[in-house]
């Protein structure tokens, strides 16, 4: 499905934008690959995530399907990771109840890519309050929160931050394309647009993902929505025949690992040593990573998924 090819991508590129040198620093590729990457995983979330309410308002349901799914590996993460850091009690609270990112930020080497978890947290706990108090017709709402938050961003002139407010607008763009293809909203999307027209809009994404691109990263979520909006619908373009390949399909079923595992390694031996050191030990980093990615998946978070699911089923009634 398309949706797994933009999802291994975007690990793709957050994953070189961490470990990688993309060109000279002054290109600033690497901030450029970040920002793409989490783009595109967080208009995924926000269209699946909204997909499900629109189809079952249980929230039991929902909450206890996504904690379980997120939850284990983060907090067994955390757990390792703030005590190499001999992190202080703060730190150990605001982390595990994911407002880390939040400022004063609480936020450390190890554990500074957690910001985008924390906002997919809260993102979670805000939705199921705005369904469980307003039913299906909450999720109205969630367009105009989209661009009140846009609207944030370019009142504080904030380009990109990990700050929840300043990021937010991401997701509830993927929110927003969900009402919209499944006919909640007008569908301004027409199934006919064709490969240049998906290449064109890939372009202008890429654009709107650099630091130097200034008032047009404002435009970024909505560049996003409508790019992975245009793959789901046609789905015979040059574009989603790339995107279906094995090998983001591979990198989806256990981007969530890869995501949470890999700054570790990056801060321990694999990734020490001068520039040259450590760029010749990257190869080992990645077989590392990947090994402990598949086995996590398969053996740790599978279980949590499996036993997630057995729980929720017990919340039968969609009426909360």
């Amino acid at each position: 499905m398309v949706l797994d090819g933009w999802r291994g991508v975007s690990i793709l590129m957050v994953l070189a934008a961490h470990l990688l040198p993309l060109g000279p620093s002054y290109w600033q590729f690497n901030d450029l690959a970040g920002i793409l990457g989490m783009v595109l995983f967080f208009i995924l979330s926000g269209f699946l995530i909204t997909s499900f309410l629109i189809s079952n308002q249980n929230i039991p349901r929902f909450l206890i399907r996504r904690f379980f799914r997120v939850i284990p590996l983060a907090w067994l993460y955390l757990l390792i990771s703030l005590s190499l850091s001999q992190a202080s009690f703060a730190a150990w609270y605001t982390h595990f109840l994911f407002y880390a990112n939040m400022p004063p930020k609480d936020l450390l080497p190890l554990t500074d890519h957690m910001w985008s978890l924390c906002v997919e947290v809260q993102f979670y706990v805000g939705v199921a309050l705005l369904v469980g108090i307003f039913k299906k017709r909450g999720l109205y709402i969630l367009p105009v929160l989209c661009i009140f938050f846009t609207g944030v961003r370019v009142f504080d002139g904030v380009h990109a931050a990990s700050i929840t407010y300043y990021r937010i607008d991401e997701i509830l763009a993927g929110c927003t394309l969900a009402l919209f293809y499944h006919g909640l909203l007008i569908r301004t999307i027409q199934p006919n647009l064709d490969s240049k027209f998906q290449w064109c809009v890939l372009a202008l994404l890429i654009c709107s993902c650099s630091p130097y691109s200034g008032w047009f990263n404002y435009f970024r979520p909505y560049i996003a929505a409508i790019l992975i909006g245009s793959t789901i619908l046609n789905p015979d373009t040059s574009l989603v025949r790339i995107l279906n390949n094995k090998v983001f399909f591979f990198l989806a079923g256990i981007s969530f690992s890869l995501y949470v595992i890999h700054p570790i390694l990056a801060h321990s031996w694999l990734g020490s040593g001068d520039v040259i050191l450590k760029y010749m030990k990257r190869p080992l980093l990645f077989m590392v990573l990947f090994m402990l990615a598949m086995l996590s998946t398969k053996y740790f978070e599978s279980w949590f998924i499996v036993y997630g699911r057995k729980l929720s089923n017990r919340f039968k009634t969609a009426d909360f």
